[in-house]
């Protein structure tokens, strides 16, 4: 049976989807080059039995409009993109690929903290203007670090950062004692972390049974020039306290991956303190590979089934 196959990502490889063509399944292709609107992702994926996805948004109104999809194959982890209860109600089956990520996304994390700990970003871009000023920075070593979220990614980062004898404490919903204990790691309530940390990272999953947001209330309980990393979700952080918060000096530092819209443009990109990348957590050549092929294998196995 000939499947077609629609490719929504924008930077899918020929490499993994040539096994499909192989199946002598049709595929079609998102070439704009960008994440797709509902609309431009209707009109393209018409027809698809299955989709492999990106960051495009796949809501109730989007699958409605696409009767003959039955398969949603997420290249990457996050599933916030997608309506998962009423693609249930619907029959479409959702694949993700959580394990791929976790190494990309806690190196560009630790990278982060260096950064943010040394200033690196901000004394390349002194000496680039021909400024020869000199900033002390701080240690890794015996640092406070919490980590807010410890999933897969959160639980990564926290064991590389005791490796490298940061003092680390997390924080999750679900907490698990046996992995705290073997890790090193200090299972804290909330409120330490958001009081007691030098370093704060985000690692946490935003869904409607439990929203959150770090705003102006939450900002001002932290430890006066605190650091901030976000490489999970844009919508962790209101970016407009945030801005608020460094301007005012309570926050010293942050790093950003993730906003809440993208592409970003807005005022923090004004600010000396704050580091900034598009969104490329997982975006190295072994990790995008793996998932694009693991993306691909998701899409076959299901139509074996």
């Amino acid at each position: 049976m000939g499947h077609h196959i629609y490719i929504a990502s924008s930077t899918f490889s020929e490499v993994p989807a040539q096994v499909l063509t192989d199946k002598g399944w049709s595929l079609s292709w998102n070439r704009t080059g960008k994440r797709l609107n509902s609309k431009e992702l209707v009109e393209q994926a018409r027809g698809a039995e299955a989709v492999i996805a990106g960051l495009e948004v796949y809501d109730r109104a989007v699958l409605e409009a696409l009767p003959q999809l039955r398969c949603i194959s997420r290249c990457g982890v996050g599933m916030d993109n997608v309506d998962l209860k009423f693609a249930r109600e619907k029959g479409i089956t959702v694949f993700n690929t959580p394990d791929v990520v976790i190494q990309p996304v806690a190196e560009l994390t630790l990278a982060m903290i260096f950064d943010l700990l040394r200033k690196v970003t901000f004394q390349t871009v002194m000496m680039r203007q021909n400024v020869w000023e000199r900033q002390s920075g701080f240690e890794l070593k015996g640092r406070k670090v919490g980590i807010l979220g410890l999933g897969r990614i959160g639980r990564r980062v926290a064991e590389l950062l005791v490796r490298l004898e940061a003092d680390v404490s997390g924080y999750d919903l679900y907490p698990d004692d046996d992995w705290a204990a073997t890790a090193g790691v200090k299972l804290v309530c909330f409120d330490d972390i958001l009081t007691g940390m030098d370093v704060i990272s985000l690692h946490l999953s935003v869904t409607s049974e439990n929203p959150f947001c770090l705003g102006s209330g939450e900002l001002s309980r932290m430890r006066s020039g605190v650091l901030l990393v976000n490489v999970a979700r844009g919508a962790l952080v209101d970016e407009e306290a945030l801005y608020a918060a460094i301007v005012s000096e309570k926050v010293g530092g942050v790093a950003l991956d993730v906003y809440a819209q993208e592409p970003y443009v807005g005022r923090l990109t004004e600010l000396s303190n704050v580091i900034m990348t598009p969104h490329v957590g997982s975006f190295t050549r072994e990790s995008r590979l793996n998932m694009e092929t693991q993306a691909v294998s998701h899409v076959v196995n299901f139509f074996k089934t």
